[in-house]
């Protein structure tokens, strides 16, 4: 395993000894970087630790799929190290994305607040009044400055592939954007703005009261992807109904429970879970992805969703399910 540290700290072994893993920070990728502490997003935390620290992965020994994941959410290396299993380069760029708890609080909010916000993170342009966040400090740019960056430091990982001709953007279209909760959504609505390979929304999206969901796609409708657990409060209060079909994605398959099929489960594009989380709704929230909240082997303490987490991912999306009738149960128009 060749790994690139540049605080000089080490590192803990990782499950995947074939993968090269990399972090960095983002202002020392580029120094136009700044803090924003009036939405909570700093460079350095109250310690003078680092806080915008990136994660990047590749295995060179999977045959790649010419396909990047950006994961706009907390880093996960047993997530990551899935993905460059299935031949995909990951990274995860630190943007302007702590906003959530501290704009569009209102009540009513207006119902493109947080879409407009969220646009505004992750492309750095001028979307909403609610926040000020530069080209430097969104998602598209800090994911460009890494891959170029790493295209340096790493020729090997072919990492400049992701670039367009003249290396002033992504090659969008190669690009898989996910996230989980708050990332899934703004994953989501970044979508609708800019042509993406695919959007994986695990526990997402939601962004009740708000209708970009409903809005043009330059995505479309059959690249979305979502799965999440039934006693997530996200499906207790219509929130993820909501969203799937405002995207369209119920005319690409019914919503499935994965742990009642197998692949490709219909060729649908809306999965569930209902395993047993002790009726914890904030476990079933984060038990969609690796980790100790997960669904596992009681035998052998392996994951039960391995197969679900590779359909989401690399299903091609192109093979669709049938299309399904909207559920008239589904609140689409809540009121506040």
């Amino acid at each position: 395993m060749f790994t690139l540290a540049l605080m000089g700290t080490a590192q803990a072994a990782q499950p995947n000894p074939t993968s090269v893993k990399f972090e960095a920070r983002a202002s020392e990728i580029d120094p136009r970087v700044k803090a924003h502490p009036e939405i909570g997003f700093l460079i350095e935390d109250a310690k003078g630790r680092p806080a915008d620290i990136q994660h990047a992965s590749v295995d060179p020994s999977v045959a790649p799929r010419g396909k990047l994941v950006i994961w706009l959410m907390g880093a996960n290396q047993e997530l990551f190290d899935r993905w460059n299993s299935y031949g995909l380069h990951v990274i995860r760029p630190h943007y302007a994305n702590r906003w959530f708890s501290l704009c569009c609080r209102e009540n009513p909010v207006g119902e493109q607040c947080r879409g407009n916000i969220r646009l505004e993170a992750a492309t750095g342009q001028d979307f909403s009044d609610d926040v000020d966040i530069p080209k430097p400090d969104g998602m598209m740019e800090r994911s460009l400055q890494f891959v170029k960056w790493l295209s340096k430091k790493h020729p090997a990982g072919n990492w400049e592939q992701f670039l367009n001709a003249d290396g002033t953007d992504l090659n969008w279209e190669n690009v898989i954007v996910s996230g989980s909760s708050h990332g899934s959504t703004t994953a989501a609505r970044f979508a609708k703005h800019v042509k993406v390979s695919r959007v994986v929304a695990l526990c997402g999206p939601r962004d009740q009261h708000q209708t970009w969901q409903s809005l043009p796609s330059a995505t479309p409708a059959n690249r979305y992807f979502g799965f999440s657990h039934v006693l997530d409060g996200g499906w207790t209060g219509d929130h993820y109904c909501r969203s799937w079909e405002l995207l369209g994605m119920n005319q690409f398959g019914p919503i499935v429970n994965v742990d009642q099929a197998d692949p490709p489960y219909s060729n649908t594009r809306r999965l569930i879970t209902d395993f047993d989380v002790d009726g914890d709704a904030n476990r079933a929230h984060s038990s969609i992805q690796p980790g100790r909240k997960a669904f596992k082997n009681a035998e052998d303490g392996t994951y039960m969703h391995e197969p679900v987490w590779k359909y989401l991912y690399t299903h091609p999306v192109d093979i669709v399910g049938e299309p399904t009738a909207l559920d008239e149960s589904c609140d689409k128009v809540q009121s506040q």
